[in-house]
């Protein structure tokens, strides 16, 4: 799959978009049940919409916490997705925290900013003379009337396939 082909039709088009995301539901099944929607993917910015629905929902009707906090993984891993190949990178989220501030009751947006020169800095360089690389996010997430709901924090490791010690 190439994210940035689908991604780049995607960002034109309604009927793209919802091909996108339904192909991104059935390469991460997880998200699927919480109707997790790639509002915009590019090489600089990803936002994903949490639907204010049962499903998202925690026992005092507001969006749930772990729902929260997985809308933001997705948001970070996504565009960290769209500029390295999983062909020849490995992605392993190593650890996640979150600061909730306030109550979701209604339908929120994820949206995590990451411009191309940061991925070149901060990752692909690094990678040339060292086996992984820590990278740290922070997703903002807000309901649609700008409350923020809470701060999402990922750290992923990244490495080279080459460079990854798997079990045959």
């Amino acid at each position: 799959m190439d994210l940035k082909k689908i991604a780049a039709k995607a960002e034109g088009s309604t009927f793209y978009n919802w091909v996108m995301n339904r192909v991104l539901w059935r390469v991460v099944p997880f998200n699927k049940p919480h109707g997790f929607w790639v509002k915009n993917l590019n090489d600089r910015q990803t936002t994903i919409e949490i639907p204010y629905r049962k499903n998202n929902m925690n026992h005092l009707k507001g969006l749930h916490a772990c729902g929260l906090a997985t809308a933001g993984e997705y948001a970070s891993g996504l565009l960290l997705l769209y500029h390295l190949d999983p062909k020849q990178y490995r992605l392993i989220m190593r650890d996640i925290a979150v600061d909730y501030n306030y109550q979701g009751k209604m339908k929120a947006l994820a949206q995590f900013d990451l411009a191309p020169e940061t991925v070149e800095r901060q990752i692909k360089t690094p990678l040339k003379s060292a086996d992984s690389v820590d990278f740290h996010c922070e997703i903002p997430i807000k309901d649609v009337s700008g409350n923020l709901l809470c701060t999402v924090k990922t750290n992923w490791q990244i490495k080279s396939w080459d460079k990854a010690k798997v079990k045959a």
